[in-house]
């Protein structure tokens, strides 16, 4: 009883544990697996990045922190609502840009009056308001996954589960993403789940970065990122760090082709 008690006391500051997880994929006879006993837990508000080669398994990860996909062995434990943006915006073409903020709330049955106004501040957080009536087609790319931002937070997800979204992006417009996201962030202090194969993106975005071995993913290393924000993607710290996390992440690489 004490023990349960302990454990529930943990958990009000926790946003995601994985105790164990194994996943592994079957095609015919043969068994691939894509992730061994990764073990982790995510704090509540934090920023977590997660960084690994392709292959490791990160999008595996998610998908079973989502609810998308069930572990085959493990315990994934989520506490709140869960939101997802992808790469791609995934924008309805045939929509407005409201109309395609407002869906998540719509399939949660609020209110008329609340939606517009809940899309109206939405629109503003990601500096969109005066493009509302617009379709997808007439959006750049990085205005495009704006919406697909505030879309997310449309659902008002506590936990926000983001799979390289800006990596199709421009460096400029990615460093603008980065901004918008940092600043949304900070004000709903919700929890953010962040893959990314760029490690200096990681270091400007995270509070903490976890490293991902090659096939089958494990956890291998994690980095505390002690830098003060606001940070620059340019700033000396960031690109310390990223430099001893991408040499990390090439002894894991070089550790994976030796086997």
């Amino acid at each position: 009883m004490a023990a349960d008690v302990a454990a529930a006391i943990a958990d009000q500051d926790v946003a995601i544990r994985l105790e164990s997880v194994h996943r592994a994929y079957r095609t015919g006879r043969t068994s691939v697996t894509a992730l061994e006993g990764i073990s982790l837990v995510v704090p509540r508000g934090s920023f977590t990045c997660i960084v690994g080669a392709s292959g490791c398994g990160k999008s595996t990860m998610l998908n079973l922190i989502a609810g998308l996909d069930q572990p085959s062995a493990g315990k994934v434990t989520v506490h709140g609502r869960t939101g997802l943006m992808f790469q791609e915006s995934a924008l309805f073409p045939w929509l407005t840009v409201a109309a395609n903020v407002e869906l998540p709330l719509k399939l949660r049955k609020v209110p008329r009056v609340r939606r517009r106004e809940r899309v109206a501040e939405l629109l503003d957080l990601v500096h969109l308001g005066d493009f509302a009536k617009k379709r997808p087609h007439e959006l750049s790319g990085g205005m495009r996954q704006r919406v697909a931002l505030a879309r997310s937070f449309a659902q008002d997800a506590d936990v926000l589960l983001m799979d390289e979204p800006f990596a199709a992006l421009d460096a400029m417009t990615r460093d603008t993403m980065h901004d918008e996201l940092e600043s949304i962030w900070q004000r709903t202090g919700c929890t953010v789940l962040f893959v990314t194969h760029n490690v200096r993106e990681a270091a400007r975005l995270g509070d903490r970065i976890m490293l991902l071995s090659s096939r089958p993913g494990r956890v291998v290393d994690t980095f505390d990122v002690a830098i003060e924000r606001p940070r620059r993607i340019e700033d000396r710290g960031v690109g310390e760090l990223s430099t001893i996390v991408t040499a990390r992440l090439r002894e894991e690489v070089a550790r994976h082709g030796r086997r």
